[in-house]
């Protein structure tokens, strides 16, 4: 049961690497755009990340902040991320500054939140 946890942990923060690898690649070709490859990340960080809230193997201690701090970020990361595609669709602009650079800061903390906390 730990190694089928171990492989969730790990998909959960590889959804976050998709998403920031996705926001990264963007930034370097200077684009700024919200891609389909950031959608596909931040679902599997969803999806991981609620697996990963039930309380399995039985005994094990879930941190409760830690949860509900990263839902909140996952799903103002999800609302940016939505917003801007949004927008971009219909104008066929790139995204906003602001909203391109807040959608890489949220992935970023969301995935050190992970790994450190």
């Amino acid at each position: 049961m730990d190694v089928l946890r171990n492989v969730v942990i790990l998909l959960h923060i590889v959804g976050f690497a998709v998403t920031f690898g996705a926001w990264f690649s963007q930034v370097v070709a200077r684009e700024f755009r919200f891609t389909r490859a950031m959608d596909y990340g931040i679902l599997l960080s969803l999806l991981t990340g609620l697996a990963l809230a039930a309380p399995w193997p039985a005994g094990i201690d879930l941190n409760y902040p830690k949860i509900g701090i990263k839902l909140v970020i996952l799903l103002v990361l999800g609302a940016i991320l939505g917003i801007g595609s949004a927008r971009q669709k219909r104008t066929g602009e790139p995204v906003p500054r602001a909203l391109f650079w807040t959608a890489g800061a949220l992935s970023l903390l969301a995935a050190g939140l992970a790994v450190i906390w």
